[in-house]
């Protein structure tokens, strides 16, 4: 995190200054149409899972490495969490050739499945990735790109996220990028657990923030993102305000009801009803992500939450108020 007094606030107010009110909607705009594939590569089996058979490292999707095609990108990874390992399988998939930097060491990991490990993310930018693809926690993301040496990447070269919030990551990379680079934010909102078995009909929600219309860059955003196209995601091409503000209604609530019910310790019983099954799922779902994630989500929407309840108090409040008034007032006699 930089040293400067604009960066030293405290998290909560740091996170906030990014965001409106999440709670209005907006339409949705129309779904980017997939990408008609070669007749060879129409065939390709994307929902294939294997398991890394060690338990020491997390469990995540195993691509079968292959020498990438010519034209293919080399997409560097920062951050390669259980996420980035995950997101790793479906551009292997594909045929891409797959760069990594983390703070944890995963070369052992990296050199089973054909992925170059780099221990610092000076090293990766050295390596000149076609897209450099932030998969670091809403927390500390700031940090994290702020650390990235962006003078050594190409010129043009495209940057993505994959976080949970979108404004905040396109005002962030907005402020620190140079001028030609492209900014292309993006949300798979699936994971480990959601997208074990392939990511088809699973949404993709993306906005090209910053892209050239033509040339280098703009083909390399739409190989990117045919990666996901070709894994048959659905495609939502949606700005980050509508996504921030779809999201606060949606994915917020979802984890937190998931979190409340983890903390019941709820358990399968030989007469679950299909809405008990449905509440299990979704807290297997949910505590499957890691914590940081859901912090996150909540630091965002923490004030929508407070409002919640407390109308929800007042309803509560005023009702009780009513039968105490009725027990006492009504039971005074009349003189």
């Amino acid at each position: 995190m930089a040293s400067s007094s604009r960066h030293s606030t405290h998290p909560t107010l740091l996170l906030r200054r990014h965001y409106p009110n999440f709670c209005a909607l907006a339409p949705l705009r129309p779904t980017r149409q997939l990408v008609r594939l070669p007749e060879q590569q129409q065939d390709a089996a994307p929902c294939r899972v294997d398991h890394d058979p060690s338990p020491s490292e997390p469990t995540t999707t195993a691509a079968s490495p292959v020498p990438p095609p010519a034209g293919a990108l080399r997409v560097g990874i920062v951050g390669f969490g259980n996420f980035g390992q995950f997101i790793a399988g479906g551009i292997q998939r594909q045929g891409h050739a797959v760069l990594a930097t983390s703070r944890s060491d995963y070369s052992g990991y990296c050199a089973r499945r054909g992925i170059r490990f780099f221990a610092t993310a000076d090293e990766l930018c050295e390596a000149a990735p076609d897209v450099l693809l932030v998969c670091s926690s809403i927390l500390s993301t700031e940090a994290v790109v702020r650390a990235i040496p962006f003078r050594k990447l190409r010129p043009g070269t495209l940057v993505a996220d994959v976080l949970s919030v979108k404004q905040f990551p396109r005002n962030l990379l907005l402020e620190i990028l140079p001028p030609g680079f492209g900014i292309v934010c993006t949300h798979p909102m699936f994971g480990p657990e959601s997208g074990k078995h392939g990511w088809s009909g699973l949404p993709f929600v993306y906005d090209k923030v910053r892209v050239a219309k033509e040339g280098d860059q703009a083909v390399k955003c739409e190989q990117f993102l045919s990666i996901f196209e070709r894994e048959r995601c659905r495609m939502v091409e949606m700005s980050c305000e509508e996504h921030d503000r779809y999201a606060a209604g949606s994915q917020f609530i979802t984890h937190t009801i998931g979190r409340i019910l983890s903390q019941l310790n709820l358990e399968s019983t030989p007469i679950n009803t299909k809405g008990y099954e449905t509440l299990l799922q979704l807290t297997k779902n949910t505590i499957s992500d890691s914590f940081d994630l859901y912090y996150g989500l909540f630091m965002y929407n923490i004030d929508n939450l407070d409002k919640a309840f407390e109308k929800v108090k007042q309803m509560l409040y005023g009702r009780l108020h009513n039968v105490l008034r009725k027990q006492i007032v009504e039971r005074v006699p009349i003189p």
